[in-house]
């Protein structure tokens, strides 16, 4: 395969913008099935959203792969979903491929989701085009959409198509570049018919070619020069201009069209192969196992030793599927690799190519191929190449879980089968989280949000048919420091035997607002006060402390320790007699930096019928929600806002019985930030309650 014609992309976007909807019409129109399935409304569903639950639900719950061929292109597709609930499945995926589609809905535009998206993009820089969708609803404007990408995203959007008509009367899409109108005729759209532009848009269609140009004309002098002298430009000029600024991740081609009503989609494939970049075109760098600090580029060369990144794990009846990302060299069935983390030596026993459930044996992969992997053991993010300690790439960023609750068997005898699941989905997903309370001996999943947590219960009940019992959603409180605090302590032990002695003199103090390290320790040691042996020992001490702060037994964050001097013993001071010192100190020394309990507060973005705006804002304040904007677009009201998680548990009924069903919201976490006093209060003595109740 001609790696310049392959393209690895995913769809993303905020929930119900018509992602899975889009990938079921370019599985349509790349030949890969032949009728084509809704996400809702009866018959067999979208064939990405193959889970039963993802059926009834109408929502996408894992990111579903699949390989197309269009013209002469080969598209590896990965459709992700939309709630923040299952982040990690677009993080994930986002970090292996190598250009995306920013699906927008048309009236929506811009919504919290398409945010939290573009971040991940960003992160892994990669080149993306939009796409406006749903221009057949009333309201729809691609204008403003493309304004928002704009202010809100921060990126260069420029329209290269305009559409004729919205709402009930769009029919077609007008090309900006070769300047022809486009109708998308036949039963299912499959017929592009390229027409002359209707007289009444002529003028708009000049305009808009015009302000494309002029952007345009900022990467590159050519164009620029071919405007001022008020020369034609070429088409060839245009498609090379955009293929380099999109590669170089400068520009944001925005397209427009209706997955529903089968018009644009084609064109949308069409820039998926023009613009977006090929295996070839991307600069990956893996770093070397011994030294973090010294990279290794990687080339979509199968002659080099073979580099490839398990991405995403999935149990299923036949065994575990390990989808993995190919970056350099080649694989064959049945040869032997070593996973970089572990050193393993792993054989890999069928490679599979996807097509949602729906598998295909072959017998190689070659670099730019994403595949499915069975008999490997593995964690997700793994690096695996042909030769053991040859690099690691880059891991995928993991966000921290927000929700607690526990759960329970309905019956005993089920014990062993929730286990299994437990364990099953813990490893297949990263944010999901199972732990057991040491005091009361509950077992407790730590998730996303509810639906996240929901989705899970859901599945264990189904897939492995067990009865569970689900308690109350608990926060995950944090502890932080608010003041600085000075320590002098030493440890001392003599009974007996050998004896242990350390003593450590330093500080405790609070980190900046804006640090993204939760923890620092520094040391200012001279003149060997303290061996530098037992320096280590002291921080992990430090460290082993944070993880149950003296307030109420939660996590401890935004803390430095410094140490600053101490003094030591030729004989009975060792590594152990410093930690035991450390731990001693931070329990005694955190006190007195008056701690706080922080909250997780989620940022809200609420949409409902502006006749509720005034109830569901009062609503959103009684909840000590904080409301940072109000937007109107058209009828709609839509809240951002910043409110506790601990007052967003079952908020999803109450916004519906306010709005009469019309209301709907999503949110992510924000920041953590200090609880009111009182409700510390509370909070730390019904910890104090569920302890006693644990020991008896």
């Amino acid at each position: 395969m001609d790696l310049k014609k392959v393209r690895n992309i995913g769809i993303s976007a905020h929930i119900d913008s018509g992602k899975t909807t889009l990938s079921e019409r370019i599985l349509f129109y790349t030949g890969r099935i032949h009728k084509m399935e809704e996400v809702r409304g009866g018959g067999d569903g979208a064939t990405m959203d193959h889970m039963e639950l993802e059926k009834e639900r109408g929502i996408t719950i894992t990111s579903a792969a699949t390989t197309v061929q269009w013209k002469d292109n080969l598209v590896n597709l990965i459709d992700t979903p939309g709630h923040v609930d299952f982040t990690v499945e677009v993080e994930r995926s986002l970090r292996v491929l190598d250009g995306a589609v920013l699906v927008l809905c048309s009236v929506g535009g811009v919504q919290s989701q398409s945010i939290t998206v573009d971040r991940q993009m960003k992160r892994y820089h990669v080149p993306r085009l939009a796409f406006v969708n749903k221009m057949d609803r009333t309201g729809a404007d691609p204008y403003k959409v493309t304004n928002q990408v704009r202010e809100k995203l921060g990126v260069d959007a420029v329209m290269v198509q305009i559409p004729i008509g919205a709402g009930e009367t769009f029919e077609g899409i007008i090309d900006l570049i070769t300047m022809k109108a486009c109708y998308f005729d036949g039963k299912e759209g499959e017929i592009v018919r390229e027409a002359d532009i209707p007289a009444d848009y002529q003028d708009k269609a000049e305009e808009y070619r015009q302000h494309m140009l002029e952007s345009l004309s900022m990467y590159s002098d050519e164009l620029m020069e071919l405007l001022l002298s008020e020369e034609t430009v070429s088409e060839e000029l245009i498609h090379k201009i955009l293929r380099v600024a999109v590669r170089g991740e400068e520009i944001t081609p925005v397209y427009c069209g209706s997955a529903y009503k089968n018009k644009g989609v084609q064109l949308l494939l069409d820039a998926v192969s023009r613009y977006l970049p090929s295996p070839l075109d991307r600069e990956i760098k893996a770093h070397s196992i011994e030294d973090e600090n010294a990279k290794i580029a990687l080339e979509p060369d199968t002659n080099k030793p073979f580099v490839g990144m398990a991405f995403k794990i999935v149990d299923d009846p036949y065994g575990q599927l390990t989808f993995t990302r190919i970056y350099q060299g080649s694989i064959k069935k049945g040869e032997t690799y070593f996973n970089q983390r572990t050193g393993k030596k792993e054989r890999f026993s069928r490679i599979l190519r996807m097509h949602s459930d729906k598998r295909e044996e072959i017998d190689t992969a070659t670099a730019g191929d994403i595949v499915a992997i069975m008999g490997i053991d593995c964690a997700s993010g793994d690096t695996y190449a042909s030769e053991n300690k040859y690099c690691a790439l880059e891991n995928i960023f993991v966000p921290e879980p927000v929700i607690k609750v526990a759960i329970t068997p309905a019956q005993r005898s089920d014990s062993d089968k929730l286990g299994k699941a437990l364990q099953r989905f813990r490893k297949e997903d990263p944010t999901f989280q199972v732990m057991t309370d040491e005091e009361t001996g509950e077992t407790l999943i730590a998730g996303m949000g509810e639906l996240h947590l929901e989705v899970y219960t859901e599945r264990i009940r189904r897939e492995y048919k067990v009865e569970v019992e689900v308690g109350a959603p608990k926060v995950s409180y944090r502890e932080a420091p608010t003041q600085p605090a000075e320590y002098d302590y030493k440890h001392k032990k003599q009974s007996g035997g050998s004896g242990q002695f350390a003593h450590i003199i330093g500080k405790l103090e609070p980190m900046p607002d804006d640090s993204t390290e939760q923890f620092i320790f520094e040391q200012n040691v001279v003149q060997g006060r303290i061996p530098k042996e037992y320096i280590p020992s002291v921080e992990k001490g430090f460290r082993s402390s944070l993880d149950k702060g003296p307030v109420a037994g939660f996590p401890i964050l935004g803390i430095k320790c410094i140490l600053n001097d101490g003094s030591y013993h030729d004989v009975d001071s060792s590594d152990m007699a410093f930690q035991i010192c450390a731990r001693g100190c931070f329990r005694e020394t955190f006190m007195k930096t008056k701690p706080v309990l922080l909250e997780p507060v989620m940022k809200m973005e609420v949409e409902c019928p502006s006749d509720f705006q005034g109830s569901v804002t009062g609503d959103l304040i009684s909840r000590r929600g904080l409301v940072l904007s109000t937007e109107m677009n058209g009828e709609l009201a839509i809240i951002i806002c910043e409110v506790p998680l601990a007052e967003t548990f079952g908020y999803s009924t109450d916004l519906r019985s306010q709005t009469q069903g019309q209301g709907t919201f999503t949110m992510e976490l924000s920041r953590y930030r200090p609880v009111p006093a009182k409700i510390q209060e509370e909070i730390v003595a019904e910890r104090k309650r569920e302890e006693l109740v644990g020991a008896k």
